[in-house]
């Protein structure tokens, strides 16, 4: 019997990238699911403050070649490697110089938000979904944390409901704590609408264009919903705290031995 596949993509994840506590979950999840007998693969963006050196970056030759489209515009997709320390396990980091080779992450210097954050967050939902094309690795459960995952749920239930390689695949979105105020922009969901099979009326949940927004969208078109924060926003807890169809799992504190997740997989992998 062959092993289920779990996808992890993640904005931050340690110790590549912390931003919030919930990157040291992603690490531990990754490494608990590989041990429980899932085979795994994690995917995030490769931020210019990610050192390449240290962490051992390389480049994986056999996925170049990836062009992505984002507002009619076509963008080179790099895809780079390392192994999780103190894990057989691969993390893959999706670059491209014009959104990720700066060494900010959302803001620059003076503490200003980039104007382009809505498009570099089309760019890296996109990017991940043809990446795992381009492997021929059809995940059963696709994991994904973070708000600059949250599109990610919606293309795979829409634009990419037709590829073979995501048929059978379960999405869970875990909403976290709200870490910016701003917003992404009034064409982000117009630019977000990236092929036929999409339609503007699809992003409705995410029309508030903000951090709330993101994560409502997420969850709305994911098949499970987990909490990563003590204190979420309190509108989105409300909203989705008992949802019609969809597995719901609490927040169980920094210190669970996380088999909640592990029994949530298995659960939606059964399926």
């Amino acid at each position: 019997m062959s092993k289920k596949r779990i996808l992890f993509i993640a904005t931050e994840m340690s110790p590549y990238l912390e931003l919030t506590e919930f990157a040291e979950i992603v690490n531990k999840l990754a490494i608990k699911s590989n041990d429980s007998g899932l085979e795994v693969r994690c995917i995030m963006p490769r931020f210019g403050v990610i050192n390449e050196r240290r962490h051992r970056l390389h480049e994986v030759v056999r996925l170049s070649g990836i062009n992505v489209s984002v507002d009619n515009d076509d963008y080179p997709l790099q895809i780079k490697v390392a192994s999780l320390p103190n894990a057989r396990l691969q993390v893959y980091f999706l670059e491209n110089e014009d959104f990720f080779k700066r060494k900010q992450i959302f803001h620059d210097e003076n503490e200003k938000w980039f104007d382009d954050n809505g498009l570099r967050t089309i760019f890296f939902c996109k990017g991940a979904l043809e990446t795992v094309k381009k492997f021929g690795w059809p995940p059963d459960i696709i994991h994904c944390s973070g708000w600059m995952t949250s599109l990610i749920p919606a293309f795979i239930k829409t634009a990419y409901k037709k590829e073979a390689v995501f048929s059978n695949s379960k999405v869970i979105y875990t909403i976290g704590e709200n870490t910016f105020k701003e917003k992404l922009g009034s064409d982000f969901l117009k630019k977000a609408v990236i092929n036929a099979n999409m339609k503007d009326k699809d992003l409705e949940s995410f029309k508030d264009n903000n951090n709330t927004g993101l994560f409502r969208g997420g969850a709305t078109f994911a098949d499970a919903i987990t909490f990563g924060a003590e204190k979420p926003e309190k509108k989105l807890s409300e909203e989705f705290a008992k949802v019609k169809g969809k597995k719901v799992v609490p927040f169980k504190g920094w210190d669970t031995d996380l088999s909640e997740y592990i029994d949530l997989y298995n659960e939606l992998g059964a399926k």
